[in-house]
């Protein structure tokens, strides 16, 4: 069933007004009219079944017909901190970390990155990444979507790790080390996890992390690990590392 995202202002009662491109995707897109059954988030705490009662050009109504549960989304929350990468390779992390269950996206500059970081386009760059992430969301059929951070310089983000349950520097001279899953069980046994929990997956861009960031991360509270005895592109660094930790969670029948 063809899921869409709304504000929290677009639901009234059990009335829910979708606009824009959501309105031309349902009508021009899939055809729909009215009696057709589609499903509605506000991403915060309302997902429901409704059924279409009008079309007009560029506005559809819907009436809910069912409140269903907040569903699709992981235990564990993870910020997926990836270094800025060249092209559009930060549009493949979004899409496809949406998928997997990246709570959040938090792009950073390092001091290897390829990429020339022009702050003057962020506001364009944002909006493009929030609306992949919106439309992974859906095709995903979780409840919320992630959320996307404006870019952080790497003060900014060293000063951001100690606010999570557990931070996972990856570093690619660690492959032969301390990997993702000694790390996580590690922080289990130190800190008896229970239930939900914050975790920041910190990547690098294709030219890897210098030895002084991955000290700086160290010191600051993150676990440097590796993602295995091969080095890995930038992107699928990201993809491979959120995976296992849904795997760790037990989203895909781990512990």
């Amino acid at each position: 069933m063809q899921r869409y995202f709304v504000t929290p202002e677009q639901i009234e009662g059990s009335r829910i007004v979708l606009a824009g491109d959501d309105a031309h995707h349902i009508t021009r897109v899939m055809r729909m009219e009215a009696g057709d059954v589609i499903v509605v988030s506000d991403g915060v705490s309302r997902v429901a079944e409704a059924r279409i009662a009008a079309v007009s050009p560029g506005r559809v109504e819907a009436d809910a017909a069912e409140w269903l549960p907040m569903g699709g989304e992981p235990l564990w929350s993870v910020t997926v901190a990836q270094s800025l990468p060249k092209g559009d390779k930060m549009e493949l992390v979004i899409q496809k970390g949406t998928e997997i269950g990246a709570a959040a996206f938090l792009p950073f500059e390092s001091q290897r990155m390829i990429v020339q970081y022009d702050g003057k386009k962020e506001a364009k760059r944002l909006e493009r990444w929030a609306k992949i992430a919106k439309e992974a969301a859906e095709q995903a059929h979780r409840s919320r979507i992630p959320a996307i951070e404006a870019v952080a310089s790497w003060k900014r983000l060293v000063a951001r790790i100690p606010s999570y349950d557990l931070a996972l520097f990856c570093y690619e001279k660690e492959s032969g080390g301390k990997g993702l899953r000694e790390a996580v069980a590690a922080r289990a046994r130190d800190g008896g996890w229970d239930g939900a929990r914050s975790v920041l997956l910190v990547v690098g861009p294709e030219g890897g992390f210098t030895e002084r960031e991955a000290e700086e991360a160290e010191e600051a509270g993150a676990v440097v690990v590796g993602l295995g005895k091969r080095i890995l592109r930038t992107e699928t660094a990201a993809m491979v590392g959120l995976a296992c930790l849904m795997y760790e969670s037990g989203e895909m029948g781990g512990v």
